[in-house]
């Protein structure tokens, strides 16, 4: 069995991997920005353990033998799900796999941008103690605030305990919202004008596109706070940005991007009020032991025949 794993694993994580898997098995590592090295293992893989780079018509076309594409997270949107069904190439993910480790970056996120902790240190690097007026003004504790979450899923679920606990005031929003989810729910339009800080926590689909776009960023609470650990595409870039410079919005966590690797000289990265990360929400050593273990099952169940775990249905219409 020939595996690829689509990732710059570390040596650590390596050596815990080598120690798990059967011996009949060929597990090869790429680093995702060494193109040159995946054509050349490509041919004959069979599993493709998948993390962010795309896998488009063009590579499943290019390898007969592939059967799994075994996404290690959630998120399929970077995967041609069509394409691969069209060819009988299995799709699984992994629910919940990398949810705490979500829910803690999304809360580091919230914190770090409440207290403004990325300028100041930057500014402390600069020789400046003191703290700008206009900054005080914008410093606030999430205790005794209103925290809106996007999505009733498992990182939520997570989050809004903590979020509670710390004395915030939790409220939500899905278009199918759980039964019995504990926290309340209400309108897009009602979460967005009444939180202090919104945080998106659903799935990249046509419906959720631009889902704040400069319309929806127009109706939050002036002087709010966004958080993006989902995607980058749920947000419009520049209608953001727009809704920074009026002071819509005063702080934006941002982990993802609607283009990834985001430019070096992009604007988002060029600004203040914004807190950048290369979409590392998910990356722990944790969870790279929690996935790589559904990865070896899954990978162990399609060599012997057995049903897969996680399986993504096919789109309506494809077989």
């Amino acid at each position: 069995m020939k595996v690829l794993f689509h990732f710059n694993v570390s040596p650590s994580l390596m050596q815990w991997l080598n120690q798990r898997i059967p011996p009949d098995w060929e597990v090869v590592c790429c680093p995702e920005d060494d193109p040159a090295r995946f054509e050349a293992h490509w041919p004959g893989t069979q599993v493709l353990w998948h993390v962010l780079r795309p896998v488009s018509e063009r590579m499943i076309r290019a390898n007969p033998a592939l059967a799994l594409i075994q996404k290690i997270g959630v998120g399929v949107n970077t995967i041609d799900v069509s394409w691969a069904a069209q060819q009988n190439v299995a799709v699984c993910n992994m629910p919940g796999v990398n949810s705490r480790a979500v829910a803690e970056m999304a809360l580091m996120l919230m914190l770090m941008a409440t207290r403004r902790v990325s300028s100041l240190s930057k500014a402390l690097g600069q020789g400046v103690w003191s703290i700008p007026e206009a900054t005080q003004e914008r410093l606030f504790e999430l205790g005794g605030k209103t925290v809106g979450l996007i999505g009733t899923g498992h990182v939520p679920a997570i989050l809004g305990p903590w979020l509670s606990a710390m004395g915030a005031q939790v409220i939500s929003h899905s278009r199918q919202p759980k039964p019995d989810w504990p926290y309340p729910c209400c309108s897009l339009d009602e979460l967005l004008s009444q939180s202090d800080v919104v945080s998106l926590h659903v799935p990249l689909t046509e419906q959720t596109r631009n889902l704040l776009d400069r319309k929806n960023l127009s109706k939050m609470k002036a002087g709010a706070v966004l958080i993006n650990t989902a995607r980058g595409e749920l947000v419009d870039e520049q209608a953001l940005c727009d809704a920074l410079d009026r002071g819509q919005l005063s702080m934006a966590g941002l982990d993802v991007f609607a283009s990834e690797p985001i430019a070096k000289d992009h604007q988002l990265l060029q600004r203040e009020d914004v807190i950048c990360t290369p979409h590392m929400a998910w990356l722990t050593q944790d969870m790279f032991q929690r996935a790589i273990a559904v990865a070896i099952e899954n990978t162990r169940r399609l060599q012997s025949g057995q049903a897969l775990l996680h399986r993504i249905a096919p789109p309506a219409g494809v077989r």
